[in-house]
Protein backbone atom coordinates (compact mmCIF):
# COMPACT_ATOMS: atom_id res chain seq x y z
CA UNK A 1 0.00 0.00 0.00
CA UNK A 2 1.46 3.34 -1.06
CA UNK A 3 1.02 6.40 1.02
CA UNK A 4 1.18 9.90 -0.38
CA UNK A 5 3.67 12.35 0.96
CA UNK A 6 2.19 14.79 3.40
CA UNK A 7 5.28 16.92 3.90
CA UNK A 8 7.69 17.88 1.18
CA UNK A 9 10.79 20.00 1.47
CA UNK A 10 10.43 23.09 -0.71
CA UNK A 11 12.83 23.37 -3.59
CA UNK A 12 15.14 26.39 -3.80
CA UNK A 13 13.36 29.46 -5.08
CA UNK A 14 9.89 28.01 -4.61
CA UNK A 15 6.88 29.30 -2.74
CA UNK A 16 8.18 27.66 0.45
CA UNK A 17 10.84 30.34 0.81
CA UNK A 18 8.23 33.07 0.51
CA UNK A 19 6.16 31.48 3.28
CA UNK A 20 9.35 31.21 5.34
CA UNK A 21 10.02 34.97 5.22
CA UNK A 22 6.33 35.81 5.59
CA UNK A 23 6.24 33.73 8.79
CA UNK A 24 9.28 35.54 10.17
CA UNK A 25 7.88 38.98 9.33
CA UNK A 26 4.48 38.14 10.82
CA UNK A 27 6.09 36.85 14.01
CA UNK A 28 8.22 39.99 14.35
CA UNK A 29 5.28 42.31 13.64
CA UNK A 30 3.01 40.57 16.15
CA UNK A 31 5.66 40.66 18.88
CA UNK A 32 6.45 44.31 18.17
CA UNK A 33 2.81 45.35 18.25
CA UNK A 34 2.16 43.43 21.46
CA UNK A 35 5.11 44.84 23.37
CA UNK A 36 4.46 48.38 22.07
CA UNK A 37 0.85 48.31 23.23
CA UNK A 38 1.81 46.74 26.54
CA UNK A 39 4.52 49.32 27.22
CA UNK A 40 2.62 52.34 25.96
CA UNK A 41 -0.83 51.71 27.44
CA UNK A 42 -0.27 49.00 30.04
CA UNK A 43 2.78 50.51 31.72
CA UNK A 44 2.30 54.14 30.57
CA UNK A 45 5.83 54.36 29.18
CA UNK A 46 6.97 57.17 26.90
CA UNK A 47 6.68 56.86 23.14
CA UNK A 48 10.42 56.56 22.53
CA UNK A 49 10.85 53.88 25.19
CA UNK A 50 7.88 51.94 23.81
CA UNK A 51 9.28 52.09 20.28
CA UNK A 52 12.71 50.99 21.47
CA UNK A 53 11.25 48.00 23.29
CA UNK A 54 9.09 47.16 20.27
CA UNK A 55 12.13 47.22 17.99
CA UNK A 56 14.12 45.06 20.41
CA UNK A 57 11.39 42.47 20.90
CA UNK A 58 10.59 42.45 17.17
CA UNK A 59 14.22 41.69 16.35
CA UNK A 60 14.36 38.93 18.94
CA UNK A 61 11.10 37.45 17.68
CA UNK A 62 12.40 37.51 14.10
CA UNK A 63 15.57 35.73 15.21
CA UNK A 64 13.60 33.07 17.04
CA UNK A 65 11.23 32.55 14.10
CA UNK A 66 14.21 32.23 11.76
CA UNK A 67 15.85 29.63 13.98
CA UNK A 68 12.59 27.68 14.30
CA UNK A 69 11.93 27.69 10.55
CA UNK A 70 15.39 26.23 9.85
CA UNK A 71 14.88 23.22 12.12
Amino acid sequence: MKRGRTLEAPSPGSVGKMKHWRYIALHAAAASAFIFLLQRYGFSASLDASLLWALTFGGCAAGLAYMQSNR
